[in-house]
């Protein structure tokens, strides 16, 4: 059987970067953002073996993990995870895009 792996959607890329930007930017160093990408890393790691973790949303195959204040928004595809999103909890959650 082959390794899942984990997939980033350009959206979630996008995401992820602007979050790590912000946090470098704002504070003038890049330690936070180091800390909160290994968080992102460290709970996406689990998904590798239970891929079923999370919470159910709207989409019948999209689930999300709390990591902070932050929901990373992925799905299991074709064998593999697949992050659609990355949202920050403290936004707008009319301005949310899933998919």
């Amino acid at each position: 059987m082959a390794r899942r792996k984990i997939i980033w959607s350009n959206r979630a890329r996008i995401k992820l970067f602007e979050i790590l930007a912000f946090y470098a930017e704002t504070s003038n160093s890049t330690t936070y953002s180091k800390k909160i990408y290994q968080k992102f890393k460290k709970e996406l790691k689990l998904l590798l073996n239970q891929p079923d973790i999370g919470f159910k949303t709207e989409f019948d195959s999209v689930h999300g993990l709390i990591v902070d204040h932050y929901i990373i928004l992925c799905e299991n595809v074709e064998g593999n995870i697949v992050v659609h999103s990355v949202w920050d909890c403290r936004q707008n959650p009319d301005d949310l895009q899933i998919k």
